[in-house]
């Protein structure tokens, strides 16, 4: 489950983004599940930064997570068999890296009956 959620993750990025990370590690907890994404910048957002223009890049970077959102949500939902009830998407520059954060629907616990 971890490897299709990684691996989704990144190609989205590297569909939207013209570049995928170089590194992804998924954590799926009880009620959530957490991408940790490095190197994610393609190098004219690099040259932006380095032109001191990195809120423009922020700024960019949040606009992909919101066309990007329900192509990930799908990407955990498939993997997991389990609604995603809440997304959350955040970048920082130095380090270069981001996280999206997806909270699920609560299991069903079964009937002690």
């Amino acid at each position: 489950m971890n490897q299709d959620i990684n691996n989704g993750a990144v190609r989205i990025l590297r569909q939207y983004t013209g570049r995928g990370p170089t590194k992804a590690r998924s954590v799926i907890d009880h009620d959530s599940v957490t991408i940790l994404l490095e190197d994610t910048l393609a190098p004219g957002e690099r040259r932006l930064v380095e032109g001191g223009r990195t809120d423009l890049v922020l700024n960019m970077r949040h606009e992909y997570q919101l066309v990007m959102r329900d192509e990930l949500v799908k990407v955990v939902e498939d993997a997991l068999d389990r609604k995603v009830v809440a997304f959350m998407s955040d970048n920082h520059i130095d380090p270069d890296m981001a996280v999206e954060v997806f909270v699920l629907e609560a299991a069903q616990q079964p009937d002690a009956g």
